[in-house]
């Protein structure tokens, strides 16, 4: 039974996934030759041309890549794959708990493995053709090496901790599971800015007194606390602008990406720091973070029922080993399929997120300027190439934040 559900829900997520992308491809190709009325004194026709251009490319990209992961995701459970993997890394240790965590590692490395070309295309090609990309091979390779390192110090102890769980807590293994793996998280989000951060990327402090002496006044008047100003060296990577806050209570920081500050006026900042200063006025992190560990909760009760049927594993392709604990397969199972059976949440999500964009605007036209959060959103979407013009229907069901044509309208309308 789970097979044919399996089958029907994947069939009917790529299917849909497919068609929402063409729609995109439509919709953005049909109208790159006109800009936008709202837009048109604003942006000219060849950066509204290169979006559109550049908008199109990435769907394509996407479409690829979507089909050659539901090839891979069928290849490993119904197909036989993970039983091959799992077989062959049985040969190699007859310890039952380090079996099992070279399962997930040997897994998860080919995941990586075959994933790899699609980021070299995506970052020496597609991003180079437009003008975004300005990493190294070298640094390419670097930021990689790292990203495994740090992967390994904090995620195999984590998995290594889940899976004796598994085998040693009883039968609600997975309230202890869920636990430790909020702490985790929490962690990660409390290191990440001073620990983390750094082995990427250089932040050094704001050296604008004008403009520090600005934000300071502004998180003041919201009741925001900082322990610092950055500006961090993202031009080495990518010629995208950002800026982000991390961090909690005292440890709070404000980053910038260099290419913002070199594109932004004061002001303009000013009015985008005032909108992520609503997001955290209006609790939208907490409330998101708070969300994320429901969400845990209830994945890690029902991954706790499953691992214990047998046909949970047959019907995914699996024979379970009876030498051994299948511990690390029903984690591996599980999260390959969840996001086949979960597809259907994602409109909702988008909603959510749009909806908090929208609190956050309306806060940041109170604290600041709407004039100049408009003007801001307008050079971000110019220099990100951004498309003005999405399908709407696959900006309502994937999108996180509103098109910038309508968050303008309602800026200018408050």
């Amino acid at each position: 039974m789970l097979t044919i559900l399996f089958i029907a829900f994947l069939l009917a997520t790529i299917g849909t996934r497919l068609w929402l992308a063409s729609r995109q491809l439509r919709h953005v190709v049909s109208h790159r030759d006109t800009v936008p009325a709202e837009f048109a004194s604003r942006i000219g026709l060849v950066s509204h041309q290169r979006a559109a251009d550049y908008t199109a490319a990435k769907v394509r990209l996407n479409m690829v890549e979507l089909v050659f992961d539901a090839v891979v995701l069928v290849g490993l459970t119904l197909l036989g794959g993970l039983q091959q993997i799992d077989l062959w890394v049985s040969t190699l240790t007859t310890h039952d708990l380090l079996r099992q965590v070279l399962l997930i590692v040997a897994v998860m490395t080919l995941l990586g493995a075959l994933g790899l070309p699609f980021s070299i295309y995506r970052q020496f090609k597609l991003e180079a053709q437009f003008g975004f990309n300005r990493m190294t091979p070298k640094l390419f390779i670097s930021d990689s090496i790292k990203g495994i390192l740090i992967g390994a110090v904090l995620g195999l102890p984590l998995i290594a901790a889940v899976l004796w769980l598994m085998a040693e807590a009883g039968q609600y293994w997975w309230v202890w599971a869920w636990g430790l793996w909020s702490v985790f998280n929490l962690l990660v989000l409390f290191i990440f800015p001073t620990w983390i951060a750094p082995l990427f990327n250089k932040f050094t402090p704001l050296e604008d007194k004008e403009l520090a002496q600005q934000i300071q006044e502004l998180a003041q008047r919201c009741g925001f606390s900082l322990n610092g100003l950055f500006v961090m060296d993202g031009s080495k990577r990518s010629a995208h602008g950002n800026a982000y806050f991390t961090g909690f209570g005292r440890a709070r920081r404000i980053v910038f990406f260099d290419t913002l500050l070199a594109r932004l006026s004061a002001d303009e900042i000013i009015a985008v720091l005032a909108h992520e200063l609503g997001h955290f006025k209006h609790n939208h992190i907490f409330k998101r973070l708070a969300m994320s560990f429901a969400g845990a909760l209830i994945f890690f009760a029902i991954l706790g029922w499953l691992a214990q049927q047998t046909w949970f594993y047959t019907d995914l392709g699996v024979i379970p080993q009876l030498g051994g604990r299948n511990d690390a397969m029903a984690l591996i199972l599980f999260f390959m399929v969840v996001p086949v059976f979960t597809f259907g949440l994602t409109p909702l999500f988008s909603w959510f997120s749009r909806k908090d964009e929208f609190e956050a605007d309306r806060f940041a036209s109170n604290q600041s300027s709407a004039e100049q959060l408009v003007s801001a959103l307008v050079k971000l979407v110019d220099d990100n190439a951004s498309t003005l013009t999405p399908d709407p229907l696959h900006s309502a069901f994937y999108d996180s934040h509103p098109p910038v044509a309508i968050r303008i309208r309602q800026l200018l309308a408050s």
